[in-house]
């Protein structure tokens, strides 16, 4: 199953096991917050709206802060770019363990956010550029695993420091753990190089004097790509995201579990995505990147109704935590290489962290609708409902996508996914 492995290069592997541990800790920093959420919406009189615009304010950072992140990572390197984002996330995951009120609260979580959006999109491009195209799924899609192995820690901590630690400091206990890890990526990190690809395409841009603007993944030719991979993003990241940052206050709220409880339920759900990570790696290259998709994203709508609305309990909410993370989080794989795969060298972090981003800030919005919905119907028919939409918009773009699976990257401003791009199967 995992011979692929071996036949990668020294180069390949650090690369590979480098962005795995700095997924892992954008998925911990980021999941962290989930757990303590339904504990201040009772000790700070929170309402779920004002729960919700926490959510999305970070999200809508991130997606500000990706962005740009991408922009750089075309310019100065991706590999600078992700250590500079994962020291700032885990920098001001620390700081929000100190903050008093709502106020406070959501000025960190904005700065936070501004690193989470980076760190995806430039580890995603530089995997896909150094990876060989037999192997992009598979490997970009298995690093991307590393965000079950996050979830999952995020959940065992949260178990164990909730349970145990004195209530009214356990939250900032959790909260501040979130820097440890990411220091230790920084240390395994320092060995990465760039990809010769990108190396090559800033050569042809500073000999040419033709470097793209913030704004090339908006012209024409490249612009329907832009706008159906965002989309695709929402239904994806977006809608997942949603249900995810939900999850523990459902767990709550609907379930009736304590937050000790909840963060061990929440641990089978991201041991299920896991293993829902490498099974949609591995079927992004045998099936195609929009069958795969499609299979996840029809799976996910079924079992998100399944979890929210059957009369669970006890052992049977627990067991189907596992085929829920499975879909809802694992379609998440594919997205890494399909989208280096769609846009050029030239542009490739940037058009594929505004289409990441853009998912996270959609999902963003998805968070406060959940919210807001909530006041009005129960918490579980609103996640039911933005789940429907964001999943049927989600397959709709799969529909007018083209596929690419194991063409060959391009330097320059060449189309890697679109029609004008090379569409030779490199089986080496």
């Amino acid at each position: 199953m995992f011979s692929w492995y071996r036949e990668l290069t020294k180069k390949e592997r650090n690369t590979f096991w480098g962005c795995f541990a700095g997924w892992a800790v954008d998925a911990m920093d980021a999941q962290l917050f989930s757990f303590v959420l339904p504990i201040l919406i009772v000790a700070w009189g929170m309402t779920t709206a004002q729960a919700g615009y926490l959510a999305t304010a970070t999200l809508l950072s991130a997606a500000v802060g990706g962005w740009g992140c991408g922009y750089l990572a075309d310019r100065f390197g991706r590999v600078r770019v992700m250590q500079l984002t994962i020291l700032w996330f885990s920098v001001f995951t620390f700081l929000a363990g100190f903050t008093q009120n709502f106020e406070q609260l959501i000025v960190v979580r904005v700065l936070q956010g501004l690193g989470f959006g980076g760190e995806w999109a430039a580890g995603a491009v530089l995997m896909g550029e150094i990876i060989r195209p037999l192997h992009r799924g598979k490997a970009v899609g298995s690093v991307q695993s590393g965000f079950g192995v996050g979830w999952s820690a995020a959940a065992i901590l949260a178990g164990l420091v909730l349970a145990y630690a004195p209530s009214e400091y356990a939250w900032r206990a959790l909260l501040m753990i979130g820097v440890l890890p990411g220091l230790l990526v920084l240390y395994l990190r320092r060995k990465l190089e760039e990809p010769a690809l990108f190396e090559k395409t800033r050569a042809e841009i500073k000999a040419t004097g033709q470097g793209p603007g913030p704004g090339a993944i908006f012209r024409p030719g490249v612009l329907h790509v832009t706008i159906l991979a965002s989309l695709l993003a929402f239904g994806v990241i977006g809608v997942g995201g949603a249900i995810v940052n939900w999850l523990p206050t459902f767990m709550k709220t609907v379930r009736h579990l304590s937050p000790g409880e909840a963060g061990y339920y929440v641990f089978l759900i991201t041991g299920g995505s896991f293993f829902g990570f490498l099974a949609s790696a591995y079927l992004s290259d045998m099936l195609g990147r929009r069958r795969t998709f499609q299979l996840f994203l029809v799976c996910s709508w079924l079992i998100t109704i399944a979890y929210m609305f059957l009369p669970l309990s006890g052992w049977e909410l627990l067991l189907l935590g596992v085929p829920f993370g499975f879909f809802t989080i694992g379609n998440y794989a594919a997205l890494g290489p399909y989208f280096t795969e769609l846009f050029p060298t030239a542009i490739r972090a940037s058009g594929q962290s505004f289409a990441y981003n853009f998912g996270k800030a959609a999902g963003a919005v998805a968070v406060s609708c959940i919210g807001i919905l909530a006041q009005w119907l129960t918490l579980a028919e609103a996640i039911g409902l933005i789940a429907l939409l964001g999943y049927s918009v989600a397959i709709i773009a799969t529909l007018l996508l083209p596929e690419t699976n194991g063409i060959s990257l391009t330097t320059g401003f060449g189309r890697a996914g679109g029609a004008r791009g090379s569409r030779a199967r490199c089986r080496s």
